[in-house]
């Protein structure tokens, strides 16, 4: 184990550990860091030895901000193909963890937006701490909620995934509770000795976590929920946006200003995801959906855009194209999400 590797993986006594370690950017995700996770669980996964899994990160600064978006957005640029190849194997990565046959814990301690979100939800663990700050930011940079939020989203209480998907709101460890994306909460100060007793003895887990449970406090969307179900029910982006402008309470107005600076495009996109991922019958079916828009967005002007306002240039003022909902067409969207070639098609990680 190297300190300049990017994501260590080891054993230790009966668990396998998978520490992210690219604080710098907020471990951020590459395709060396998920080639490295899948090969390590793959091994792990047959192996008797090996009992548990817990993924977790080094330094203080937060568990995964998510992909190397830079990277993707100068690929999507070229000819896309470091884009893609990424997106082929992170969503393996994701698939691998939610089919995986041992149990899975994510410490959810900071930052946990979009990739990182990949590696958690499909974990039968999610801890949260006083740090955590969830998020799909997605629609602000002109992306889409991926790394599984097809399914993930619409599967979570009443239209709160969608709520999530369409504004990108960041959510605290309370919230993530109230909703179901956190399964536990622990202090940070308590981390290290659920680590070591999880690594001591990860068969009692259960136990663990029950000794150092502490209470998150009120969850601030519990107040919204009803509107939020209401305000965000409509068939398309223009009815949810149509029920926002018409309520006119300070809620309400709160969201429709923050979805009038998302993607148009993106909006659309993400709503038809959902949708389907919804209807989905199976994780992998929609990790195929989801490397589909994936391939084609990143080449898309919007997401270009996106990154240079939010991460290259920070102005935070992104010209999207077209500006209005009415701009983007259903056709437009059908070129998005239609099949790829054969030979180009995603396909999960042979479980056998």
């Amino acid at each position: 184990m190297s300190d300049l590797s990017e994501v260590h993986a080891r054993l230790e006594g009966a668990v396998g550990c998978l520490t992210l370690n690219r604080p710098e950017a907020l471990h951020a995700l590459t395709t060396a860091m998920c080639r490295t996770m899948i090969d390590a669980l793959v091994s792990w996964r047959s192996n008797p030895a090996v009992e548990f899994v817990l993924i977790d990160h080094s330094g203080e600064r937060g568990f995964c901000a998510g992909g190397d978006i830079r990277m993707l957005a100068a690929s999507g640029a070229r000819d896309g193909f470091e884009a893609r190849e990424f997106f082929f194997t992170e969503y393996r990565l994701n698939h691998l963890l939610f089919e995986y046959p041992k149990p899975v814990m994510a410490i959810m301690d900071g930052v946990t937006m979009g990739g990182g979100v990949g590696l958690a939800l499909p974990a039968r663990y999610r801890v949260a701490t006083e740090r955590t700050s969830f998020a799909m930011p997605e629609t602000g940079i002109g992306l889409f909620p991926d790394v599984g939020g097809g399914w993930h989203l619409p599967r979570l209480p009443g239209k709160s995934g969608l709520w999530l998907a369409l504004t990108g709101a960041r959510i605290k460890a309370a919230d993530c509770e109230l909703l179901g994306l956190a399964t536990d909460y622990i202090l940070t100060s308590q981390l290290e000795d659920l680590k070591t007793r999880i690594l001591a003895d990860p068969a009692a887990v259960e136990t663990h976590l029950t000794l150092l449970e502490a209470d998150p406090g009120r969850p601030p969307l519990g107040a919204h929920r009803d509107e939020m179900d209401h305000l965000f029910s409509g068939d398309s982006v223009e009815a949810i946006f149509a029920a926002l402008e018409a309520d006119g309470g300070d809620w309400a107005g709160a969201q429709l200003a923050v979805l009038k600076t998302k993607s148009p495009q993106t909006l659309k996109v993400a709503f038809r995801q959902l949708a389907l991922g919804a209807e989905a019958s199976t994780f992998a079916e929609n990790m195929e959906m989801e490397y589909r828009i994936g391939a084609r967005v990143v080449g898309l002007y919007d997401f270009i855009e996106g990154v240079r306002a939010v991460i290259i240039d920070k102005d935070n003022a992104p010209r999207w194209n077209p500006n209005q909902l009415a701009g983007v067409t259903e056709a437009m969207l059908d070129e998005i999400f239609a099949p790829l070639p054969s030979a180009q098609t995603w396909r999960p990680i042979p479980l056998d």
